[in-house]
């Protein structure tokens, strides 16, 4: 088990998108209080920890003039799966918990939540709550566009969720601790490690095979409410041997230079670092870590 003190962030590489304008709910709400870590992306200063509580709707959604998060039909009294539904769905029991792909809107969308929280944990910020919302209908979106194949890439939502009990009823939002992204992508021509700086031909295939597929992990974050209980380690586990099933060899991950427990956890589970990765990515403050699965 990683030992990762409170006041620093746990994990990982986290993307960071644009906002869209905030829609207020449409119902009163009821209290769900979820617990994030932090990430690298967005601003890379020591930020001071400290626990948030978040309204979300029980049986409501945004009003949104779009109608993008009314046309989901999202239900947030919704109950967990059962786990006769997901029979077929590949999965890794542990404990309390089970690692699996998200399969409903609501789990995408309780993912979604949980990053944005990751996202602007500890940040002392009036509007904090509304950047919250922006954060995760932009997220949700997101997750939404990229299980769809792209461009030969294709990319699943994990997450790890409470067990079934058949003495206590759970919600999706209550039920769904951790979530990450696993994409599989394909080195571009003459790329030796994903975002190498190489000068591609003006067309080439992305739609590569064998050696040229690889599987690159992202948005990793766990509820604070559930940390240092190995969830972090057995979700990555469940990635990294979705990626060798797939008959693919490696996985890679971006982890801010200065998030050192993050980058324990992936060494712990066999990432290395991609040294000739290093002088590109001092811009960034990242490195590149590489699993062979």
């Amino acid at each position: 088990m990683l030992t990762i003190s409170l006041h620093k962030p746990e994990f990982l590489s986290f993307s960071h998108y644009g906002f869209r304008n905030f829609h207020k709910f449409s119902r009163t709400p009821s209290s769900w209080t979820i617990r994030a870590m932090n990430n690298y992306s967005g601003s890379f200063e020591t930020r001071k920890k400290e626990e948030l509580s978040i309204q979300v709707p029980a049986t409501s959604i945004y009003s949104s003039d779009t109608q993008r998060l009314a046309d989901a039909d999202l239900r947030f009294d919704r109950l967990q799966v059962p786990e006769k539904e997901l029979m077929h769905e590949r999965k890794v029991e542990f404990g309390q918990f089970v690692a699996r792909e998200a399969v409903i809107d609501e789990e995408y969308w309780t993912a979604a939540w949980l990053r944005a929280e990751s996202h602007w944990e500890g940040i002392n910020d009036r509007y904090v709550d509304n950047h919250k919302r922006k954060f995760a209908e932009q997220e949700f979106h997101a997750i939404k566009r990229r299980r769809t194949s792209l461009h030969g890439q294709k990319c699943r939502c994990i997450i790890m969720v409470r067990k079934e009990d058949k003495h206590v009823k759970r919600t999706v939002l209550k039920g769904v601790v951790g979530t990450l992204d696993l994409s599989v992508r394909c080195l571009l021509h003459e790329e030796t490690f994903p975002g190498e700086r190489v000068k591609a031909p003006l067309f080439c295939s992305i739609h590569g095979i064998g050696p040229n597929r690889y599987g690159y992990v992202a948005n990793l974050c766990v509820a604070k409410s559930a940390r240092r209980q190995g969830i972090a380690t057995n979700m990555l586990h469940f990635a990294i041997e979705s990626v060798k099933s797939n008959g693919i060899e490696h996985a890679y991950v971006h982890v801010h230079r200065n998030n050192t427990p993050a980058q324990k956890l992936y060494e712990k589970m066999g990432f290395e670092i991609v040294e000739a990765a290093s002088s590109q990515l001092v811009e960034e403050q990242t490195y590149l870590l590489c699993c062979k699965a």
